[in-house]
């Protein structure tokens, strides 16, 4: 697979250096001239995406050639993607699709590709635009997760990499528009049908849970009264497996010597994903004056995820170590422990996502020279989850012994324990871990809802460097809540109801089948049915904490967009000019709601609120230099922003008073900022590319962002005097200002670099490899920015892989299709929900992801013409997922989700 995988890279650049130096051209004496002459500029006419729709052909390489010409028609950098035919898109979400692009990464979280990196900023400098309006998400903070959205609902979907002034809700790292049809953009009624059955190739690790699924979606598109009221609708329906093997290390504790594993847990994990999309689109053209458009999106997302596993204290428990194995690194890679106690767990994670989003849009025409539009739209987000933990184990007194080893290579270990962990006749109910509870819940909600309202006008000029004049403004209000309400559960007894027990033998009707847990050497764990157990055998008891207090908050922005932009279309000799330059003058409002928490006392938590006024002014240009032989040239100027991420604007502070020594009267504690600025960058964009018509291209770019404004952790002030005296205080009176640790403004660093791309079908060689084809492309980024202040060790900012590769061969001839996907990226810092719910940053290992898939599609004419057949291989060489500890290196998870097998029948008609 390493020879595949070197095979594949080179042959993308053995390609595109054959191309550059041959300077090989496709356009054919009867293809018009260069459409960049006309100074349109598909990409950039949000929310109307006709260009990517406008093209009939189907199969890959229609959606290759759509993609490239919205990349080339465009006067700013762009990437694009466009659907091979109508709900289409050869991905499981969005996600995966736009992961294909060149300097974009996706993170996968529970073997799902879910949220993005650009230019090596995670998702929380980016913004995610549907139809060209600014959408909210079911996360914690601004970052999107694009598995919420199905694939076969987005038709095309262009990323940003340099701003223009009319780009309202731009991102400092980029801007990803997702869009859906429109159907007046059609000659005729389109309906297509599509269904797939999928299996994971890991089998069903949990008893009651399946590995097999299925995805099913249907599109519709018309156009009625002389075509000038056009109607798209678009159902999907997915219902697949999740299956994970995984493994989790507690940490390695030192000696001063050697590294031993403190704790683990052997896992396996499977979840029901049912996911269920409806897009609707009615556009009415009455005539070539007005047009108005109503968009409609709606997403729901069901998780159900059952996780059976063993965790044991090792090095961190009393546990006594005989034995020791010790490599060369001075990690302690075999041995025996003994005293040992586990925990056998049944966990249950469930969650509900929904997502809507509605668009009502206008556009007026006042003749030759004027135009102008009129936006309305309004989006929401609300996830409840449910996270219950439940613990099972010997009874008290029992303890065990077990011998491990640890490959180095995979970080994963193998146990040997010595009793029998799927005794029913020995396993109760308990708290063998002594964490003094019996089990835990969680129950996190999410509600996020964004109102917009948008004017624009447009001036075209007949003469002169600018084509037209833009001018417009755009208003909205965002409001995002989260809270974490959390309680202990607690036994209550058997059947009888009877007083509370510390150790509960379990019904033998709630008893299941062990679950398997042989890949790090473990025969079976005890396994239960989780909600009947619930039910039968614990009662829940409040949490109150501060921490609790800490993640129960309110965020309101008021944020008003004023911008102004001429459009450039001139020559200067022989060189075409196109591009724009404007300002966008962005005031925002912003306020929160939390609590003050003095002294851990979370039962008396203080309503606190605050917020701050501020005004950006964002300076854009971008130019295209048109030359000889479909050559382009760009470069692109820009101030860029992006808010601060929600969680650091929360009004919610932990604040305690020292009693005595020398600090006696201080106040101390740590919380958010509700007054944090936004990060801001000067960037600067330079891009050559070569197209051979409309058919391929190869290009290469060069970035630079100088982060002027950066938010990392900092001790500030607070106005203490309105704190309350703690209880039981007799000290001086306390100093009026306190200093706490909150995230705030400070210097930036400097980030980097350079991009490769190639699209090309091999006929342009020879008529030979008609069918044949390549997508390449491959980044590097250097960072200067250290993410916890420039006084502090370096260590990588969220979302950079310092090198990322994508490669997709494909061929298409006669019906068949056949296409090879690699995408590759380098180890990179991500964030996954953690203990207590939030998100917490890992060190996550590069990974090399390869998938395939082949296909025959009847030709026209014949019996089945319109049918498609489709099998498809995801993550075929099970590529694990891997985290590791940033300061030693050892390994802190691993995880193995199997291949994913898609057998998928498609109609169109």
């Amino acid at each position: 697979m390493l020879q595949l995988r070197r095979n594949l890279l080179s042959v993308a650049l053995a390609s595109a250096t054959a191309l550059m130096a041959t300077g090989v051209h496709a356009q054919s004496a009867a293809e018009p001239a260069n459409d960049q002459e006309t100074g349109n500029d598909t990409a950039t006419q949000s929310p109307d995406a006709t260009t990517l729709d406008s093209v009939v052909v189907t199969g890959i390489r229609a959606g290759i050639e759509r993609a490239i010409d919205a990349k080339r028609e465009s006067t700013s950098i762009v990437e694009a993607i466009s659907a091979e035919d109508i709900g289409k898109l050869p991905d499981v979400s969005i996600a995966d699709s736009i992961n294909r692009l060149p300097g974009l990464a996706m993170q996968r979280v529970a073997g799902r590709s879910s949220t993005v990196s650009i230019r090596g900023l995670s998702g929380d400098y980016g913004t995610t635009l549907l139809n060209g309006r600014e959408q909210v998400s079911v996360s914690d903070n601004r970052t999107v997760e694009y598995d919420q959205y199905p694939a076969e609902l987005i038709n095309g979907v262009v990323v940003y990499k340099t701003p223009d002034a009319s780009l309202v809700g731009q991102g400092l790292s980029g801007t990803v528009d997702l869009r859906t049809v429109r159907p007046l953009a059609f000659s005729e009624r389109v309906v297509s049908l599509n269904a797939r059955y999928e299996d994971n190739s890991l089998g069903e690790l949990n008893p009651g849970t399946d590995d097999t699924g299925y995805r099913a979606s249907a599109s519709y598109i018309d156009q009625f009264l002389d075509d000038r009221l056009g109607v798209a609708l678009g159902y999907s329906r997915y219902t697949a497996p999740g299956q994970a093997n995984r493994w989790e290390a507690w940490g390695y504790p030192t000696d001063g010597t050697h590294h031993v594993l403190g704790g683990s847990k052997s896992l396996a994990s499977s979840t029901d994903n049912t996911r269920q999309g409806l897009m609707g689109v009615v556009q009415f053209r009455p005539n070539d004056r007005y047009e108005t458009t109503l968009d409609l999106f709606y997403s729901e997302f069901e998780k159900s995820e059952t996780t059976r596993f063993l965790e044991v204290g090792l090095g961190w428990s009393g546990a006594t170590l005989s034995n020791p194995v010790v490599d060369e690194d001075g990690v302690v890679v075999g041995g025996t422990f003994t005293g040992v106690r586990p925990v056998l767990r049944n966990d249950l994670n469930e969650g509900d996502d929904e997502l809507f989003a509605v668009g009502w849009n206008h556009k007026f025409n006042f003749g030759d020279y004027w135009s102008a539009e009129a936006d309305l739209s309004y989006s929401s987000a609300d996830r409840r989850e449910s996270i219950l933990e439940t613990y099972s184990g010997y009874r008290a007194g029992i303890t065990d012994t077990v011998d491990f080893t640890l490959d180095r290579k995979t970080g994963k270990p193998t146990f040997s324990f010595g009793l029998d962990y799927t005794d029913p006749a020995q396993v109760v109910l308990t708290d063998p871990g002594g964490w003094g509870q019996d089990g835990y819940i969680k129950t996190p909600e999410v509600e996020d809802t964004l109102k917009s309202f948008r004017l624009n006008a447009e001036r075209l000029f007949d003469t002169g460097m600018f084509s037209s004049v833009e001018f417009g403004a755009n208003y909205s209000e965002r409001e995002k809540s989260r809270s974490v309400p959390e309680a202990f559960l607690e036994l209550i007894g058997g059947p009888d109801r009877g007083a509370g027990f510390d150790e509960v033998a379990i019904d033998p009707r709630f008893i299941l089948s062990p679950v398997d847990l042989s890949f790090t050497g473990i025969p079976g764990s005890f396994s239960y049915d989780i909600n009947g157990v619930l039910d039968q055998y614990y009662q829940q008891v409040g949490n109150v904490h501060a921490d609790i207090s800490n993640k129960q908050w309110t965020i309101n922005e008021e944020v008003s967009t004023f911008y102004v932009q001429g459009n450039i279309n001139t020559d200067i000799g022989s060189v075409g000019i196109r591009g724009n330059v404007g300002v966008q003058v962005v005031r925002t409002d912003q306020s929160s709601q939390g609590f003050l928490v003095v002294q851990g006392d979370a039962a008396n938590a203080v309503p606190n609120d605050g917020g701050a006024t501020y005004t950006n002014v964002l300076p854009s240009l971008n130019l295209s230099f048109l030359l000889p032989h479909d050559q382009v040239l760009r470069t692109a100027v820009a101030k860029q922003m992006a808010r601060p991420r929600i969680d650091q604007l929360r009004a919610n502070s932990n604040m305690s008073l020292e009693f005595a020594g020398q600090n006696i009267g201080d106040w101390t504690g740590s919380g958010g900022n509700p007054e944090l600025d936004p990060w801001e960058a000067d960037a600067f964009d330079v891009s050559y590319e070569k197209y051979f018509g409309d058919r391929g291209y190869v290009s290469a770019a060069w970035f630079f962002k100088d982060l002027t404004s950066y938010i990392y952790d900092q001790q500030i002030a607070v106005d203490a005097s309105d704190f309350p005296i703690p209880p039981g205080y007799v000290g001086p009176t306390p100093d009026p200002v306190g200093f706490y640790t909150a995230p705030a403004n400070g210097k930036g660093g400097r980030l980097s670099g350079f991009e490769f791309a190639v699209s090309i079908p091999f006929d342009l060689f020879t008529p030979a490899l008609e069918g044949f084809g390549l997508q390449a492309n491959h980044s590097n980024t250097n960072s200067s920015i250290k993410p916890n202040g420039p006084d502090q060790p370096s260590g990588p900012i969220p979302g950079l892989s310092d090198e990322v590769t994508n490669i997709t061969l494909y061929y298409e001839r006669a019906g068949f299709q056949a296409r090879l996907s690699q995408r590759k990226r380098s180890d990179f810092l991500g964030e996954i929900q953690g203990f207590g719910a939030d998100r917490t940053p890992r060190y996550i290992k590069g990974e090399e992801v390869l998938d395939a898939q082949i296909g025959y599609s009847f030709a026209d004419g014949t019996a089945l013409e319109g049918l498609s057949l489709l099998l498809q291989v995801n993550n075929l060489t099970d590529e694990p997922y891997r985290e590791y500890f940033f300061d030693n290196g050892l390994a802190q998870r691993y995880e193995e989700y199997g291949r994913q097998v898609l057998f998928g029948v498609s109609y169109r008609f």
